[in-house]
């Protein structure tokens, strides 16, 4: 409960700063933003059923998360400096 009290803070916070944000870096945050929260729920799911721990849901959030804020960046980048962004060509797993 308490990674999708803080999940939900980091996408609030990440909507007050939208603004500031380029279009191609909107677009790759929010592509990674909802694949961390499908892997946030499957993980806690699993951890539910007993199949996996707390600590192996966490990490499993946690390389979410760190996916993307990578993708994020690289579309910032590609906002900078106009190449294609990383949710023109993300796939889902």
């Amino acid at each position: 409960m308490k990674k999708l009290i803080a999940l939900s803070s980091a996408l609030a916070l990440g909507l007050t700063v939208a603004a500031c944000d380029g279009p191609k870096e909107n677009a790759a945050e929010d592509v990674g933003e909802q694949a961390a929260e499908a892997t946030n729920a499957a993980a806690e799911q699993a951890e539910d059923a007993g199949a996996i721990t707390d600590e192996q849901a966490d990490a499993m959030t946690d390389q979410a998360e760190d996916k993307a804020d990578a993708m994020e960046e690289q579309g910032e980048a590609a906002d900078a400096n106009g190449t294609a962004g990383p949710a023109a060509t993300a796939t889902t797993n």
